[in-house]
């Protein structure tokens, strides 16, 4: 029996944002229907598209009429508004990030949904940006490509290639099956790519001027969950000790030719890496837990790899060292490398790893893409923008997670959730106070 909940709200640093997500889903799900689910969205599919349509000759007529008034009125406000967000019910239903099924979308503002936006009435919006409105939002289209690839958009349903909401509904397929019950850490995930997707779309459509925010603080930052689905710790845990986002241009600009001895480095040490981790492996399986020199090695590796990253990819500003010491590092690896493990877990841990490894491959395009955008926006800037610095920050976490697990530094499944327990706490009102982000 369906319960009333408190949903959990996209409250972040951003709050003034006009679009913003909210999700109330239970994690509940029905092994029948997701069963059937591309089936059971079909006629969704099809209405969407047909009013795509109508919605793509009002995007156009929107356009001309902000650039000469300033203001979107409101029953094209209303119309377009309405259709983001059935295109989010739609998606969230088709990719298993909320189980009910969607009411069809008839012109107006459309019913709620477990996830949903929430879309403030028409405001003033700068005409300038308006004029050049595609070419502005070419970066922030690179991203929204990462999140939902083909699969988002009223004009994309004929296809879904590749992104991350695609990852999240094929690995939550086999799990609500499995369990009638989504993972928390997917589902946030899904959750996270479609509001940044509704974001985007809204600043297609010239609803609001508001450039799309790409931190998973800013849509998931104030978090009320459920009874009994508060996320895990994870199993490695990055840590940002400098807020710092300003960059030096030069080093920016030199940034691949001043990585190139570590990436000499890495490449030595990964060798080593390898072969340690078999012996490891054989180690772990026999007495139940890493062997602490071995532990030591392997994590000192790892972490020395997520100093690499993060400052290839402008995460980090300052020249790593070549060690890879706890804490040596603004943006560091927390690992707990001395806890016994299973044996079982580790016997078939790279089978159990391939979900892991998915996950991992669509996000890595997330660190890509904020990387390349913040190098040309740290050249224009000298300065990172907060939400690349974030977003690539959670796939580098995500990937050192991964690595911690498949190294034997860890028998706890990586956490995909862009919120781990440790940030949802902290960005929890009460005495203590953080950065968001």
């Amino acid at each position: 029996m369906d319960v009333a909940q408190p949903p959990i709200v996209a409250d972040g640093p951003s709050p003034g944002h006009p679009v913003r997500l909210v999700v109330s889903d239970d994690l509940q799900r029905s092994r029948l229907t997701v069963g059937f689910r591309l089936f059971l969205a079909l006629p969704h599919l099809f209405w969407a598209a047909l009013f795509g349509v109508v919605a793509g000759v009002l995007c156009f007529v929107n356009w001309w009429v902000v650039l000469f008034r300033g203001q979107t009125p409101d029953g094209i406000h209303s119309f377009l508004a309405g259709y983001l967000r059935y295109l989010t019910h739609v998606e969230a239903y088709l990719f298993l990030a909320a189980n009910p099924f969607p009411a069809f979308y008839l012109g107006d503002q459309s019913k709620g949904y477990p996830v949903d936006l929430e879309i403030a009435p028409p405001e003033r919006q700068n005409r300038w940006t308006v004029g050049f409105r595609l070419l502005l939002a070419i970066p922030a289209i690179l991203i929204g490509l990462v999140f939902v690839g083909a699969a988002g958009g009223p004009t994309s349903y004929g296809s879904f290639r590749g992104g991350i909401l695609f990852t999240v509904g094929f690995l939550l397929w086999f799990a609500a099956l499995a369990r009638g019950r989504a993972s928390r850490g997917l589902r946030d995930l899904g959750a996270w790519s479609l509001g940044y997707s509704g974001q985007l779309s809204a600043y297609l459509f010239i609803l609001t001027d508001r450039y799309p925010n790409s931190s998973p603080g800013h849509h998931l930052g104030r978090v009320q969950g459920h009874e009994g689905e508060s996320p895990p710790h994870p199993p490695a845990r990055l840590v940002v000790s400098d807020g710092e986002l300003r960059r030096s241009r030069l080093t920016v600009f030199f940034r691949l030719l001043l990585a190139f001895p570590h990436f000499v480095w890495l490449l030595l040490w990964a060798v080593v890496a390898l072969i340690v981790a078999v012996l490891n492996w054989f180690a772990t399986l026999a007495i139940g837990r890493s062997p602490r020199p071995f532990a030591r090695f392997l994590a000192a590796f790892v972490r020395y790899s997520t100093h690499v990253t993060a400052f290839l990819f402008l995460i980090g500003n300052q020249f790593p060292g070549f060690t890879g010491r706890a804490g040596s590092y603004p943006i560091d690896l927390e690992l707990d490398p001395f806890r016994p493990q299973h044996r079982l877990v580790t016997a078939f841990r790279i089978l159990l790893g391939l979900p892991a490894l998915l996950i991992n491959a669509a996000v890595g395009g997330l660190l890509g893409v904020a990387g390349l955008l913040g190098w040309f926006a740290s050249l224009a800037r000298g300065r990172m923008p907060e939400g690349l610095r974030d977003a690539g920050a959670y796939a580098l976490g995500y990937a050192g997670q991964v690595n911690a697990y498949l190294f034997l530094l860890s028998d706890r499944y990586p956490y995909s959730g862009p919120l781990s327990a440790d940030a949802i706490a902290a960005a929890e009102p009460g005495p203590a106070v953080v950065e968001p982000g």
